[in-house]
């Protein structure tokens, strides 16, 4: 299992807990983003840089990732590709994208989208505390857990 972090905007503490999570359970953790993550040295983090061009990091993730594999993202348009293709997809608020719910979420991001591009939704405020943290946390590890139990064989190799 590999646990991806698209993580161009994933909060730091968010990254941390991923860090911390692969690091007890010896799970292989690779950041995709279009530059450089800032992280701990010792961090057991395969930093994976995509080109610069638009979805670049998308691409890398869906290319590269597999059922087993879990994707930590709060692209919607992603995670939607990701669950088409069997992969567990869980955001940094702990929501878990599945089948029943992702074209629900997309449709609700296409509408809020669309409100706000026309000036009639107002701006985002949510905020990034404790009780999100908690939430992801208890995701992470429910999913995990749950992907342990499958073990599926992983095609392909590890990124380095």
């Amino acid at each position: 299992m590999i646990l991806w972090v698209d993580a161009d905007s994933c909060p730091v503490p968010v990254r941390d807990m991923i860090c911390r999570t692969g690091k007890r359970l010896e799970l292989t953790v690779c950041y995709v983003a279009n530059r450089d993550i800032p992280r701990d040295a010792d961090a057991p983090v395969t930093m994976i840089i995509a080109d610069t061009t638009p979805d670049a990091a998308d691409e890398y993730i869906v290319e590269n990732s597999a059922p087993g594999d879990l994707v930590i993202t709060r692209d919607i348009p992603l995670a939607r590709r990701l669950v088409d293709n069997q992969i567990r997809v869980i955001n940094d608020r702990g929501t878990v994208y599945t089948d029943e719910n992702i074209r629900e979420r997309l449709a609700m991001r296409n509408l809020m989208l669309e409100l706000y591009t026309s000036g009639l939704a107002p701006e985002k405020t949510g905020q990034f505390g404790k009780k999100e943290l908690n939430n992801f946390a208890n995701a992470l590890d429910r999913e995990i857990t749950r992907l342990l139990k499958q073990s599926l064989p992983r095609p392909g190799n590890v990124p380095e």
